[in-house]
């Protein structure tokens, strides 16, 4: 009850909110493609390996980023093991999505499904509507400054479609194109270096080349992924699914553990109390407040 007499008590210019969403860089990108990688070999290792089948796996992924994703919503502070496993479970999700769209029911190539070109079209045109929600709703597209619950809601609805899309966009441009395992890779690649280029060459907006490699690392992170599992004879190191899964978990674990670390030493700045775009009212904040280095909920001070 005290901690809801807080969250709706008079605000003021110094009451911030701690962030829950983390900045983007280097390691934001490295871990990020380790957990799409680590999605698609976990789905491969239960569903084909381990032999649980196509809609178990899928349930259990759903259930598992269900789960994850009410935890982080409801967290009042960025937490990296958490904010990573929601990631982790759209991989999940978004790759047992994609396949039953695209191939239809079962992980071998059906006829069943509507293709992966459809696919992905469709998937562009559910991200673009999540977009234009977003738009309407008030809520910055700043992907490092949201601090309002329906922007990170919407935020994730947005990465679990773009991770989808990711899935399919990858699946059209290695077998719909004819261009196979490596050369899809080296264009991902390519494309991805001109993502890099524009960034700091040009003036496009920086949310825009935001999302376009993030979608991209999802196809980038599956090319890695079968270079780890597939065996010698078709270009991969061998390792198996299980062998592949143990190795990502662990560079995962370690990746988060770094960043952990990171920023227990070196906290996050908190934001403003979130208003709307449009109309400048006040937002539910999606973290705990804070008020001149003190909390106004449950957590330790931090400096403003």
């Amino acid at each position: 009850m005290a901690s809801n007499t807080r969250a709706h008590a008079p605000l003021d210019g110094m009451t911030m909110v701690l962030r829950k969403l983390p900045q983007v860089t280097v390691l934001f990108w490295m871990l990020k493609t380790v957990a799409v990688t680590l999605g698609e070999s976990a789905g491969d290792l239960l569903g084909i390996t381990f032999q649980l089948g196509y809609v178990t796996t899928a349930l259990l992924f759903l259930a598992f980023f269900l789960v994850v994703v009410v935890a982080q919503v409801r967290a009042k502070r960025f937490h990296p093991a958490l904010y990573w496993s929601v990631v982790l479970g759209t991989s999940m999700v978004g790759t047992e999505v994609s396949d039953f769209l695209n191939r239809g029911f079962g992980h071998g190539s059906a006829p069943d499904g509507i293709g992966y070109a459809s696919g992905a079209m469709i998937l562009a045109s559910l991200l673009a509507l999540v977009f234009l929600v977003w738009w309407r709703t008030g809520q910055t597209y700043d992907v490092e400054n949201i601090s309002s619950r329906t922007g990170e809601i919407l935020y994730w609805i947005a990465i679990l479609v773009s991770n989808t899309l990711g899935t399919s966009s990858g699946d059209w441009l290695s077998d719909d194109t004819g261009l196979g395992f490596r050369n899809a890779f080296l264009v991902i690649v390519g494309i991805m270096a001109l993502i890099v280029a524009a960034y700091y060459l040009t003036s496009i907006n920086r949310m825009v080349l935001f999302w376009l490699a993030f979608v991209l690392t999802r196809p980038l992170g599956a090319a890695g992924g079968d270079a780890l599992t597939k065996p010698a004879a078709e270009g991969g190191l061998g390792w198996g699914t299980a062998g592949g899964t143990a190795a990502l978990s662990a560079l995962l674990l370690t990746l988060i553990a770094y960043q952990t670390w990171h920023i227990r030493r070196h906290p996050l700045a908190p934001l403003p109390v979130p208003v709307d775009r449009r109309t400048g009212q006040p937002q539910r904040p999606n973290g705990a407040l804070v008020h001149l280095g003190m909390p106004l909920t449950d957590g330790e001070p931090i400096d403003t």
